[in-house]
């Protein structure tokens, strides 16, 4: 592709006890006959590390090294402000980050580029799974997966697939597995990657997934290599527990549509699961608490089909009573345990879903999590999960992991039932409570996590810690649950020359493999334990994790690895960080839930306080003036809102936006109807094309109703509106969301969501438009100016002598503004950050004229030549 040939690729993964070591390499000439640049594009797992990277140009090698975070951030300071780094990781996928490298060679040189990352494989319903991503992006003379896996216990199973793997490509997938040894090979030749006999595209794009599981003859597994050991425990064949299981459930405005349906769907199949000897409850949460039952009840087949038509009737309203809804529910499962309601023997969970934050009763979330944590008191376990990127996320996480339980992220998309669903199965069959195993605390330092309060089927508890004295060879280790019928103890013994023996026969392990998988679990473990802690407690958990990601050379959210490059021909230095899943997103989209009752909007429910919208609506029934774009101001403190249209013709550029202290401008380009409509007046236009610039970071984003492209200095990146993409580099973030929206935000200033309007392929007339909202307007300056900026400063109106108007519905009245007296008729535009297909109607008084009186000068003075 452009000169560039890639003309191997290797993914070799190592897996020794389900410790996975993968090492990519990408080799690239420059065919062409001047200096190009090559890049290395690579996905990995959200869950693995980074631990190496290293660039070999000619012979030349140029390693990455991993260094404190702030650290490296100084050290590169001076040269991001200049912008001569490149931010390499980003989190992209739901399961993954992307790690992208790139270089200017000369012509004719070699490049190699070598990533290696490794992760411990986590059981899930029965088996290990890693997963690997394909995408080189063109043809590979040399392409090739290969995967060897040890496991001293044996292995039962082992499968692989690709989502891109068709009937002539299944077959030169190669597996064997005997005993201890599984492998598994992939290696298609230049013709066997075509999509077709003479094209250069490539087939191999998509997740390649492995999954085996091991042989378990005893509970347990325990394994001592070099001082350190790993306990393993699956026990198999146990009576499953009943389980008492309330699901609170956010029914605020903001869920209607497809949330709403998405959730009703995966309820309906969650109740085909429950099982007789359950016991369970509905709790919903809008302004108000909805409870289905006054208590738990039990599954019963009579009670389970009440409960299908509840939900059938599960409808939204109100605002977000989180701290109503979730204490209903710890109140009603502690209830149902004091009065004996549910069996002794039975495991409890709360499974919470929302999508927004919380606005009515408690909605401090510190407070929130106090009352919480303290009302669960460690009983049983919660589990939050968000549903999009309007919730609070670092919150529920905090709050989750506060008591026992987890957060996950719900993707807004077609499948996000299949992800309520899937969850719920995670977790619907505990086989075990108040799991502990315990190691003679004379011997052991350093111990992993090893009291857990529920052992789920299919999955797998690992302990992991160190010996005080190196030597020591042996260990014994007390194993205690409760289980559905009587407790569960036992001891397990094993000694060191047990484990040499059971490896003998490997030949590619890494020796001090437990030694890492230990470093791995703790970082991961700490990492977690830092995110509900504070003060001192934050500060040591902190200091622990940073250590060891140092010394064993983990790029985790505390360290950055710092890639250097030859310093000819404008090869910029880069950074590796490890994205966070629910940092920052969501402050920025904390503005997009806003709700309308009765006739007010409430532009921001206490939040920043100003907000201005730009919309470019197609003309609706309701709307006297077909002219657009739609300009919607909001005037908190009137409960009110203002509007106006510009009526200018396709092709004009428009200045919306411009700061000159943040440096920040917004300027959109009209786009017509596909034909004139001979029979209107005026011509209905849209915004097709924004460019939001930002002069003191050298940013320029152009957005059209195709395509996304920003320009960082020289470089320029482009997404497709079937993207979805979360970038973080210094001073950006941009989150797009399949096919909906997309937020941006630059440097510490305003952010601002671009809602994609498609129309249908064939409409004779409409195409496919843009529309913008500006969030946290007030963090731009003073001097914000445009034909939107001029209204993040507070604006007042005064409404006199409101009488009937040509339209009986809409009355006219007298508007003073700006020391103007105007003629304004009351209207309604439509909101679309909710819906974007319907819109919410918006109240609000309609300026006629292009705005005249309302704007400062006249339109045609915010006319400007070119979209930067």
């Amino acid at each position: 592709v452009n000169g560039i040939e890639i003309y191997s690729m290797k993914i070799d993964s190592k897996v020794t006890s389900r410790y996975a070591h993968n090492v990519i390499t990408s080799r690239a000439v420059n065919r062409g006959n001047v200096h190009k640049e090559v890049f290395f594009d690579v996905e990995l797992p959200k869950t693995a590390f980074i631990t190496n990277f290293s660039m070999t140009i000619d012979g030349v090698t140029y390693p990455g090294t991993i260094k404190e975070k702030e650290v490296a951030k100084k050290q590169y300071e001076k040269a991001v402000s200049k912008g001569q780094t490149a931010g390499l990781v980003k989190a992209s996928g739901r399961k993954t980050e992307k790690f992208t490298v790139s270089v200017n060679v000369e012509a004719a040189s070699k490049v190699t580029f070598e990533l290696t990352y490794e992760e411990l494989l986590k059981r899930q319903f029965g088996k290990y799974e890693m997963f690997i991503k394909v995408k080189p992006k063109q043809l590979v003379k040399d392409f090739e997966i290969e995967v060897n896996i040890f496991e001293p216990q044996g292995i039962t199973e082992l499968e692989a697939e690709g989502t891109f793997i068709t009937n002539d490509l299944q077959n030169i997938i190669k597996k064997t597995f005997s005993e201890k040894k599984g492998h598994i090979s992939f290696r298609p030749t230049l013709e066997q990657q075509r999509t077709c006999a003479n094209c250069s595209q490539s087939v191999l794009d998509g997740d390649f997934t492995v999954r085996y599981d091991v042989k378990r003859t005893t509970p347990d597994n325990l394994q001592i290599v070099n001082g350190y050991f790993v306990h393993f425990f699956a026990p198999t064949n146990l009576a499953k527990l009943p389980k008492n299981v309330i699901f609170v459930i956010d029914i605020s405005g903001s869920m209607s549509g497809r949330e709403i349906e998405q959730t009703r769907e995966a309820l309906l199949k969650i109740l085909d699961d429950i099982k007789e000897d359950d016991f369970f409850n509905f709790i919903l949460f809008g302004s108000e608490v909805h409870t289905w039952k006054e208590t738990l009840i039990k599954a019963t087949p009579e009670n389970l089909d009440e409960a299908r038509k509840f939900v059938r009737g599960i409808d939204t309203a109100g605002m977000t009573n989180l701290h109503g809804g979730i204490m209903r529910g710890i109140d009603m499962l502690n209830a149902a345990h004091e009065g004996k309601l549910v069996p002794k023997r039975s495991a409890s969970i709360i499974i919470m879903l929302t999508d927004g934050q919380p606005n009515v009763g408690i909605s401090n979330t510190q407070d929130i999590q106090a009352h919480v944590k303290k009302a669960i008191e460690g009983k049983y376990p919660l589990y939050n999960l968000g549903f999009g990127y309007g919730v609070d996320y670092s919150f529920l996480e905090k709050m989750a992991l506060e008591n026992k339980g987890l957060a996950r992220r719900i993707y807004p998309d077609s499948d996000a039932a299949l992800q309520l669903q899937g969850f719920y199965d995670e977790v619907s069959n505990p086989m075990l409570m108040d799991v502990e195993l315990n190691y003679p605390e004379n011997e052991i330092s350093d111990l992993t996590k090893n009291s857990f309060k529920h052992f789920y089927d299919g999955s797998e508890i690992v302990v992991a810690g160190c010996f005080i004295d190196n030597n020591q060879n042996s260990l014994t280790v007390d194993v205690r649950g409760e289980g559905a019928n009587d407790a569960l103890s036992y001891t397990t013994r094993q000694d060191a020359e047990q484990t040499a023996k059971a490896f003998q026969e490997q030949e590619y392990i890494f020796g001090d493999y437990i030694e890492r998988l230990w470093a791995y679990l703790t970082i991961e473990q700490l990492l977690e334990k830092r995110i509900a802690a504070t003060g001192e407690e934050k500060e040591n958990l902190t200091a622990e994790a940073l250590d060891l990601s140092l010394k064993y050379k983990f790029v985790t959210p505390l360290t950055s690895m710092v890639v250097t490059k030859p310093e000819d021909h404008n090869n910029q230095d880069g950074i590796a960080d490890k994205p966070i899943e629910g940092t920052d997103i969501f402050t920025i989209l904390l503005h997009l839930r806003s709700q309308v009752f009765s006739n007010f909007f409430f532009s921001l429910l206490s939040a920043a306080p100003q907000v201005s919208h730009l919309y470019a609506v197609h003309p609706t029934w309701y709307t006297s003036v077909d002219g657009d774009p739609h300009f919607i101001i909001s005037v908190p403190q009137k409960e009110d809102a203002i509007c106006f249209n510009i009526n200018e013709n396709p092709g004009a550029v428009l200045n919306l936006i411009s700061d000159p202290v943040t440096g920040i401008t917004v300027n959109g380009e009209l786009i017509g109807d596909k034909r004139a409509n001979s029979d209107a007046k005026i011509q209905n236009t849209y915004f097709g094309k924004l460019g939001i610039a930002n002069k003191h970071l050298d940013l320029k984003l152009t957005v059209t109703s195709e395509k996304i492209t920003i320009q960082n200095g020289n470089e320029k990146t482009g997404f497709t509106w079937l993207d979805s993409v979360t970038l973080q580099q210094e001073g950006l973030t941009l989150i797009i969301n399949r096919r909906k929206n997309l937020v941006l935000s630059m440097g510490s200033g305003a952010s601002f969501v671009i809602v994609l309007h498609q129309v249908w392929k064939k409409h004779p007339l409409h195409q496919d438009f843009l529309g913008l909202y500006t969030l946290e307007s007030d963090k731009l300056s003073e001097q914000t100016h445009g034909l939107l900026g001029q209204f993040f400063h507070p604006i007042d109106f005064t409404i006199l002598e409101i009488h009937p108007g040509s339209d009986p519905k809409k009355p006219d009245a007298t508007m003073i503004v700006k020391n103007n007296e105007l003629t304004v008729t009351r209207g309604w535009q439509k909101d679309y950050r909710r819906d974007p297909q319907h819109g919410v109607d918006i109240p609000c008084w309609f300026v006629h004229n292009n705005g005249a009186g309302l704007i400062d000068g006249v339109h045609t003075d915010y006319i400007v030549s070119s979209l930067f």
